[in-house]
């Protein structure tokens, strides 16, 4: 079995260098296939940073009544958490900060400067200002609990009827732009894996004769198939290694200008810290569709 195992390995070889050209073809479709799927791969990296950076930029706030306490607005921010526990963040905001806040964003505006002064005080209220990741359902939970009767007594107002529609819009592009990723990646293997087929079957037709023949001999399926199905693990194995080298050679030198340009993406990083499952896409997705390909289409000459 083992002796058999050689001389398929052997002729697989022998094959690959005979039909370089065919070999280089099938290498470089295999090359580009491969980085496509990376780079969607790393689009969805990229997409998801932006979308958790504009969630974190959505929130709604809780104002609450002058004659608030601050132990029972902090008891009220802990309540909020056990409620729902999907909450990322909860903000509390005292009226003094308030004042501070906007005084420093307004400083160099006189209108308002000399709107505070004629109001004369502190006329900000105390808030809790709340995001959460999870969905626009999620607000309009929170909005009705603190709208409830469970804190009516020190809670003022709640902004979310006025960024339910700038919330539900986001949300809504966010699913948009998931499900187009998906679909995104399922039409580029589709079409990978009909290029990729009709790569090997150029490759596999100019050893028709030679399968003829080893039919006609009484070779063995296995002898047969076997040197194509090596041959398309090689183009995998081949094609990884570009892949691989060069996708760490680009994230390198892109992560600098990528940085600037996706509000701090670092794309060398991202490169590095899901290295292990990138060598999986890469070589996993090249070795198993090449073989795959090349054991089709023998399997449909050996029916001839």
């Amino acid at each position: 079995m083992f002796t058999n195992f050689k001389r398929i390995l052997k002729l697989a070889f022998v094959d690959f260098y005979r039909n370089k050209g065919i070999s280089v073809a099938a290498i470089f479709v295999m090359v580009i296939t491969i980085f496509v799927m990376t780079g969607l791969f790393f689009i969805h990296g990229i997409g998801n940073h932006i979308i958790t950076e504009v969630q974190n930029k959505i929130d709604i706030t809780a104002y609450f009544k002058t004659e608030a306490e601050e132990v029972d607005i902090l008891q009220a921010k802990d309540q909020l958490m056990n409620l729902v526990p999907q909450i990322k963040d909860i903000q509390y905001v005292s009226k003094e900060d308030a004042l501070a806040l906007f005084t420093q964003r307004h400083q160099d505006n006189l209108v308002f400067s000399d709107a505070l002064t004629e109001v004369g005080g502190n006329p900000f209220l105390p808030s809790l200002n709340i995001t959460t990741a999870d969905s626009a359902e999620q607000y309009q939970k929170i909005a009705d609990i603190l709208e409830g009767d469970q804190f009516s007594d020190i809670i003022d107002n709640v902004d979310f009827s006025q960024k339910k529609d700038t919330i539900d819009k986001v949300f809504s592009i966010i699913s948009s732009i998931n499900l187009f990723g998906i679909g995104l990646a399922v039409v580029f293997l589709l079409v990978a894996a009909v290029i990729v087929f009709n790569t090997v079957k150029l490759a596999i037709e100019n050893s028709k004769e030679e399968i003829s023949t080893m039919r006609i001999v009484g070779a063995t399926t296995w002898f047969v198939q076997g040197p194509f199905i090596i041959q398309g693990v090689i183009f995998g194995i081949i094609s990884f290694l570009i892949c691989f080298i060069a996708t760490g050679f680009l994230a390198y030198f892109l992560s600098g200008g990528l940085a600037l340009a996706l509000a701090g993406f670092n794309l060398f990083g991202y490169f590095l810290s899901n290295i292990f499952l990138i060598i999986l896409i890469q070589l996993g997705f090249g070795v198993a569709l090449s073989a795959a390909t090349s054991f089709i289409v023998v399997r449909k000459y050996l029916k001839v």
